[in-house]
C-alpha cells in the first residue's frame, strides 16, 4: 500500500490527508469547491500510482466521492461514522477536519477501520427511489391531516377514514368546504391541489419501483417466498440487506433496521423497552407494513399474530411479524449471496 489516506467531506470543501509509505511524506490540504469536477482533477495526481486507497466516512456526499475514487483507480473504503468516532476514544482536543482526516488515514493504515458495504450503482438507485416514494407518502399523509384539522377547526362534519381516496369522497369534501371561511376554503383547495400532484408523482415513482423489483433477483425471490412481502418491500429488503457476508446473523439485520428493543443502560437517558429506530427508516416502514398483513385470517402466521394482539396490541403484533420477516429475508438473501444483487 504505497499511498494511504483519508478524506473528510463537507459541502464547501473536502479535506485530505494521505501518506506515501515509500517516502514517508504526508500531504495535507483541501479540495474546494467540493464537487465532482474538482475532485476528479485532484485525483489525476494518482494516475501513475498502482496501489492507492482512501477512507471516507459514510456521511452525506460519500456516493460521488466513492464513484470518483473508483473511476480514478483508487480503492475506496467507507467508514461507519459512529464506530469511527468510538475508536477516537475520549476527546482531549478540539475536533477539526485535519484531525478527522488523520484519524481515518491511521485507522486504514492500521487495519482498524470499521468499514461499511459500498453497494453497486443500481442498488443505490433503488434506495434513492424508495426514499423518494417514502417521502412522498409521508407528505401525502401530512396534507390529508391538514384537511381534517381545518374541517375540525371550523366545526365542519368530520370525514371518514379513506374518504379522500375516492372521487365521491373528494366531491363531498368540496361541498363541505363551501361552508368554510374564505381562508378555510383556500386551505382545502390548496391541499387538494397538492394531493393531486403528490399522487401523480407517487404513481410514477411506484411504477419505477415495480420495474426495478421485477428485474432484481433478490426482490423476485423474496416476493415469491415471503407472505405479505410485495415488490416494493422486497426491493427495500434486497437493497439494504443483500450482499454476501453482510450479516453474520439475522439478529444483526434486525438491529440494522432499528427494530430491536432497547435495554437498560447507565450511559443513556432513554427508557428501556423501546425500539432503537436506527438505520434506514424506509426499510423499517416497509417491513412493518408487511407485518400488518398477518392480521388477515388467511395469513399463515395469523395464529401467532392474534396471540400477541390479545396479549399486547396490534402494533406489537405487527412488529413481531416484521422482525420475523427480516430474519427470514436475511437467511434467504444469505443463501443467494451476491446473486441477489444480479439484474435480469
Amino acid at each position: 500500500m504505497p499511498i494511504v489516506g483519508g478524506l473528510d467531506i463537507h459541502r464547501k470543501q473536502i479535506t485530505f490527508d494521505y501518506l506515501d509509505t515509500v517516502t514517508g511524506q504526508v500531504q495535507r490540504g483541501q479540495i474546494s469547491p467540493a464537487d465532482r469536477a474538482h475532485l476528479r482533477a485532484w485525483l489525476a495526481r494518482f494516475a501513475d500510482c498502482e496501489d492507492v486507497m482512501f477512507a471516507v466516512e459514510g456521511c452525506t456526499g460519500w456516493r460521488y466521492v466513492a464513484e470518483e475514487l473508483a473511476a480514478a483507480g483508487v480503492t475506496a473504503h467507507l467508514a461507519e461514522p459512529a464506530d469511527t468516532a468510538a475508536t477516537r476514544g475520549r476527546k482531549r482536543h478540539a475536533k477539526t477536519d485535519k484531525t478527522d482526516c488523520r484519524h481515518l488515514r491511521m485507522l486504514l493504515a492500521e487495519g482498524r477501520l470499521p468499514e461499511c458495504w459500498i453497494p453497486p450503482g443500481h442498488i443505490l438507485e433503488g434506495r434513492a427511489l424508495l426514499e423518494t416514494y417514502h417521502d412522498l407518502r409521508a407528505e401525502h399523509t401530512a396534507w390529508v391531516q391538514r384537511i381534517h384539522a381545518v374541517l375540525f377547526h371550523h366545526g365542519a362534519p368530520a370525514l371518514g377514514a379513506g374518504t379522500l381516496r375516492t372521487g365521491p369522497g373528494v366531491a363531498a369534501l368540496r361541498a363541505a368546504a363551501a361552508d368554510l371561511s374564505p381562508a378555510g376554503q383556500l386551505q382545502v383547495a390548496t391541499a387538494l391541489e397538492v394531493l393531486e400532484a403528490l399522487e401523480a408523482r407517487m404513481h410514477a415513482v411506484r411504477h419505477q419501483l415495480l420495474q426495478a423489483a421485477r428485474h432484481l433477483t433478490g426482490a423476485k425471490v423474496l416476493a415469491a417466498r415471503l407472505y405479505g412481502v410485495g415488490p416494493v418491500t422486497a426491493l427495500a429488503l434486497t437493497c439494504w440487506l443483500a450482499g454476501a457476508g453482510r450479516f453474520s446473523s439475522s439478529r444483526q439485520a434486525v438491529r440494522f433496521a432499528g427494530l430491536d428493543v432497547t435495554v437498560s443502560s447507565s450511559d443513556r437517558k432513554g427508557l428501556p423497552g423501546r425500539l432503537s429506530r436506527q438505520g434506514p427508516p424506509v426499510l423499517r416502514w416497509a417491513v412493518y407494513e408487511a407485518g400488518k398483513t398477518h392480521a388477515r385470517a388467511s395469513a399463515p402466521d395469523h395464529g401467532y399474530y392474534a396471540q400477541v394482539k390479545d396479549r399486547k396490541n396490534s402494533k406489537r403484533a405487527a412488529l413481531s411479524e416484521a422482525r420475523k420477516i427480516l430474519r427470514q429475508a436475511c437467511h434467504i438473501l444469505a443463501e443467494l449471496g451476491d446473486d441477489a444483487l444480479a439484474t435480469a
